[in-house]
């Protein structure tokens, strides 16, 4: 019997574990200022974060930010006479499908995964207003990378506050 439940216990961790590993893709939006009146945002300014260390995709996540905080009604503005602070961290990584079959070689599938976070603070204190941010698989392909981060930073801003339904 004690054997029993010992295996019962170590299956359900096993599984535990296994489901804790498991990647999730898609948006994620964090709302730090509970009190922020997200469509009293009218002007922001760029603070260096985490950028991409290539200029050509550090240029497209930036113009992609830009195109869709114009769309939220928002211009670029200077300094600290600002609404909001704005900045950007990416980065990418590999993703294994532990549940793929190998190839010839014992080697799982294997995929690029790109991580981008766009933060708003408030300009005089730092702090976090919101933070959206999606994990998505990626075709880092120089081509095809362009129309992937245009299509995330919609995907991302979607989400904003004001343009969910209450």
């Amino acid at each position: 019997m004690k054997t029993i439940i010992t295996a019962c216990v170590l299956s359900t961790a096993l599984a535990l574990t296994v489901a804790a590993q498991t990647p999730k893709y898609g948006v994620t939006v964090n709302v730090d200022d509970k009190k922020a009146d997200f469509a009293s945002f009218k002007t922001y300014s760029w603070q260096r974060g985490q950028a991409s260390f290539d200029k050509a995709i550090d240029a497209q996540i930036v113009a992609a930010v830009d195109d869709e905080l114009a769309k939220l009604g928002m211009v670029k503005g200077a300094g600290e006479s600002v609404d909001v602070i704005v900045t950007y961290a990416s980065t990418n990584r590999t993703d294994v499908d532990l549940k793929g079959k190998t190839d010839q070689s014992g080697v799982r599938p294997k995929y690029a995964v790109g991580t981008l976070v766009v933060v708003m603070m408030h300009p005089k204190t730092r702090n976090r207003i919101l933070r959206l941010r999606v994990d998505q698989p990626i075709d880092a392909a120089p081509d095809a990378l362009a129309a992937t981060i245009r299509s995330v930073v919609v995907q991302m801003f979607e989400q904003y506050p004001t343009r969910q339904k209450r």
